[in-house]
């Protein structure tokens, strides 16, 4: 086929010999599939920022550690510099957490480079060869479905003890190859120990995957992995090779509404008394 513009540089430059065909086109990015040399890759060109949507919402970001300190200063400001900063920062952040997470063992597609806005990365076949396909697409058997659900619970938990959540993880960005899941889009990628909502965005994570593989496997329905992972994860307990159980004790102690409702009455007679003070304040300066 033609080769793109924007995969043109890497042509120039040896790291891709042949466009063969786009696979996917979405609303962040569009994938091609790739000779290199000898292998068959898939090239994940970003589309500019004016015609996608990423989730770049400030829950996503917050935490994100900027090594250079004027880039952060700028990312704080909307200029247009600190703009295309806090866009370069927000692209990049798939390539590291790739990087970092196949590093740690979890069934992420390997990168390979990262060029202009492009991703060179490894491509998830199917046993013919073919693109693998999403989660979403395949039916399971209840055995399967037990499986699979066990791989990406581990892989949950690699990625947290690598200090990252997922933060968007269902169905539609897990695909299934000869072996198993192997888990992508990783662009809203959350630094789990500086984020706010991190808890959430993990529990959110774990009961996307409970749902979905619950339909082939209805015992997982009464499974609590996300509570427990991340109660391991608070009290410093949590490795890669963590077991689970699935279970999750909850607090079941009744809160006291006594010594709620007293709280609140102490905190209405203290902003109370501060009014009058305030009054009588400015009564006395007329």
């Amino acid at each position: 086929m033609k080769i793109p513009k924007r995969l043109q540089p890497l042509v120039d430059d040896g790291m891709v010999d042949e466009v063969l065909y786009q696979l996917m086109s979405g609303k962040e990015a569009q994938v091609f599939v790739v000779r290199c040399g000898d292998s068959v890759r898939c090239a994940k060109v970003y589309k500019e920022a004016q015609k996608r949507s990423f989730k770049q919402a400030v829950q996503y970001q917050e935490g994100r550690k900027v090594r250079n300190s004027r880039r952060a200063r700028a990312m704080g400001k909307k200029t247009r510099y600190g703009q295309k900063e806090q866009e370069d920062a927000w692209l990049n952040a798939e390539v590291d957490a790739l990087y970092r997470l196949a590093g740690a063992g979890v069934r992420v597609p390997e990168p390979f480079g990262f060029v202009d806005g492009v991703l060179l990365m490894e491509m998830i076949a199917d046993e013919d060869g073919k693109a693998a396909p999403r989660l979403d697409d395949v039916t399971l058997t209840p055995e399967q479905a037990r499986d699979y659900h066990s791989k990406v619970i581990a892989d949950v938990v690699r990625m947290l003890s690598a200090g990252l959540i997922h933060g968007d993880l269902s169905e539609f960005n897990v695909l299934v190859d000869a072996t198993g899941p192997v888990i992508i889009d990783l662009p809203q990628a959350v630094n789990a120990s500086g984020n706010n909502s991190a808890e959430r965005m993990l529990e959110r994570d774990v009961d996307n995957m409970r749902r979905y593989f619950g339909r082939f496997a209805p015992e997982l329905l009464n499974t609590d992995y996300g509570k427990e992972i991340w109660a391991l994860y608070e009290s410093g307990d949590l490795h890669p090779d963590s077991r689970l159980t699935g279970c999750f004790e909850h607090d079941t102690e009744s809160a006291d509404v006594d010594e709620l409702m007293a709280v609140i009455d102490a905190a209405k007679e203290e902003e109370r008394e501060r009014l009058e003070r305030l009054r009588d304040a400015e009564a006395g300066d007329d």
